[in-house]
C-alpha cells in the first residue's frame, strides 16, 4: 500500500503527465462519490452510469432496432457537445492571460441574437449564410470581449464586474427586441432561426436513420488545435501566459501588458460568440427572452476538469455532456430525479478545484520520502565509518595500563 502511494504521489507532482493524473483522480472520486448517493437512494450505479451512456448514444438500448437509433442520440449528444466546448475554449483563452471571463452567457447570446436577427430570417443560399453566420457570432463576441478588456486596462475595472453587468445588459436588451420585433406569438420565444441559415447539415441519411449532422463539432475541433498552437508555438500566446503568471514580471521583460490584456478578452469573446451561434443557430434554433445559457457557467467546470489545456477541454465537455444528455433517459429508467446530472457535475467542479491541493498532498509525500532517504544514508553513512575509526586507533601500551606504575621510578 505504502508503495503504490508512493508511485501515485510522483505521477501526481513532477510527472509529465501530472495533470492528466490529477483529472483523472477528480473524475474518480466524483464517481464514488456519485455512486454512494446513488447506493444511498436504493439504485445500481453500474446501472445508472450504463443509462447515462445508453442517453448519449455511446450505448445500444434495447428498443433500439439493430442500434441504428444510436446515431440519433449520438448526434443530439454531439450537438450539445459543439457549444460547450467552445465556450470552455473561451473561459481557458481568458484563464491563462489571468482574466476569469465569466460573461461567456452574454457573449453567447448576444452572437446567438445578432446572428439569428440579420441572417436567421434572410433568403439567403446555404452557402452563404452559414459563414455569415460564423462571422457575425465571431465579430459580435469580439466586441464584447475587446470593450470588458478595455475597460480592464483603462480603468481597471475587474473582469469579473465587468462581465456580470455586461451581462445584465445583454440579457433585457435582446429580450426587449425580441418581445418587441421577432416574438413568435405562440411561444413568446424568438422565431425559429431558418434552415438555410441552421449551423447543421438536416436531413442526412445514414445507416438508413435521418439525422442533423453538426457543423459545430468540427468548428471546436478546430478551435482547440488552433487555441493549442498560439499557445504553445507562438510568441503572442506565450506572451499572455506571460501575464497570466505574473503581470509585473511581464511588464518588466517589455510587454504590453495593456494591449495583451485587451487582446485576450478578444480572443476570448470571439470563441464565446462562436458558441452563441453554434448554440441558438445549431442546437436551440430558438432565443428566449431574458434567459441566459447555462451552458455559459457550465463551461467553467469542464475548463477546469480540462486543467486549462485545449484538447483536455474536449473530453471533459464529452464527460460533462455525457450526463446533461443522458439525465433524461437515466431518470425514466431508474425513476431518479434528473438533477441527479447536475449534482454530478458540481461535485466534478469541486474535485476538480482540489487539482492543487492534491498535488500539494502529493509534493509532500515526496520530500517526506527524500527526507526518509537523507536519514538513512546518513545512518548508513556512520555505520561504514564506525569499523574505520575502531582500525585507525592504536591500543594503550602495556606499561601505561591503568593501576600499574613504572618500577623504574620507585625508590
Amino acid at each position: 500500500m505504502k508503495k503504490a502511494l508512493n508511485k501515485l504521489a510522483s505521477i501526481l507532482d513532477g510527472h509529465r503527465w501530472s495533470s492528466v493524473a490529477v483529472s483523472i483522480l477528480s473524475i474518480l472520486l466524483s464517481l464514488i462519490c456519485a455512486s454512494i448517493i446513488l447506493l444511498v437512494m436504493g439504485k445500481n450505479p453500474l446501472v445508472a452510469f450504463q443509462s447515462f451512456l445508453q442517453g448519449a448514444g455511446f450505448w445500444p438500448k434495447a428498443n433500439y432496432g439493430g442500434g441504428t437509433g444510436m446515431l440519433t442520440d449520438l448526434f443530439s449528444f454531439l450537438n450539445v457537445l459543439a457549444p460547450m466546448v467552445l465556450a470552455a475554449l473561451s473561459f481557458v483563452v481568458g484563464f491563462k492571460a489571468g482574466l476569469f471571463n465569466i460573461g461567456i452567457s452574454g457573449q453567447m447570446l448576444a452572437a446567438g441574437f445578432l446572428a439569428t436577427s440579420i441572417v436567421g430570417y434572410s433568403e439567403l443560399n446555404a452557402v452563404i449564410a452559414k459563414p455569415l453566420v460564423i462571422l457575425i457570432g465571431i465579430l459580435a463576441g469580439g466586441i464584447l470581449g475587446a470593450f470588458i478588456g478595455f475597460l480592464k486596462y483603462k480603468f481597471n475595472i475587474h473582469e469579473v464586474v465587468s462581465t456580470i453587468m455586461v451581462n445584465y445588459i445583454v440579457n433585457y436588451l435582446t429580450g426587449f427586441f425580441i418581445n418587441t420585433y421577432f416574438a413568435d406569438p405562440l411561444t413568446r420565444s424568438m422565431r425559429i432561426c431558418g434552415s438555410e441559415a441552421r449551423l447543421t447539415w438536416t436531413n442526412v441519411q445514414l445507416a438508413g436513420v435521418k439525422c442533423n449532422v453538426p457543423l459545430g463539432v468540427v468548428l471546436a475541433v478546430l478551435a482547440a488545435l488552433v487555441v493549442k498552437f498560439i499557445f504553445d508555438k507562438t510568441v503572442f500566446g506565450f506572451e499572455l501566459r506571460a501575464v497570466g503568471m505574473n503581470t509585473q514580471c511581464a511588464k518588466y521583460t517589455g510587454i504590453r501588458v495593456g494591449r495583451r490584456l485587451i487582446a485576450s478578452m478578444v480572443l476570448s469573446g470571439m470563441l464565446a460568440g462562436l458558441a452563441g451561434v453554434t448554440y441558438y443557430c445549431g442546437y436551440y434554433n430558438t432565443i428566449v427572452p431574458k434567459t441566459l445559457p447555462d451552458l455559459g457557467y457550465d463551461a467553467i467546470a469542464v475548463a477546469l476538469l480540462g486543467n486549462s489545456a485545449p484538447i483536455g477541454t474536449i473530453f471533459a465537455g464529452m464527460l460533462i455532456c455525457i450526463f446533461q444528455t443522458g439525465s433524461n433517459y437515466m431518470s425514466s429508467t431508474l425513476g431518479v430525479a434528473k438533477e441527479i446530472a447536475s449534482l454530478i457535475t458540481g461535485i466534478l467542479l469541486l474535485f476538480s478545484a482540489c487539482g492543487g491541493y492534491f498535488r500539494y498532498l502529493a509534493r509532500r509525500r515526496l520530500e517526506q520520502i527524500e527526507d526518509e532517504k537523507a536519514q538513512l544514508a546518513k545512518a548508513a553513512a556512520r555505520v561504514q565509518e564506525a569499523p574505520a575509526t575502531a582500525r585507525t586507533q592504536d591500543p594503550p601500551p602495556a606499561d601505561a595500563q591503568p593501576g600499574k606504575e613504572d618500577d623504574s621510578n620507585v625508590g
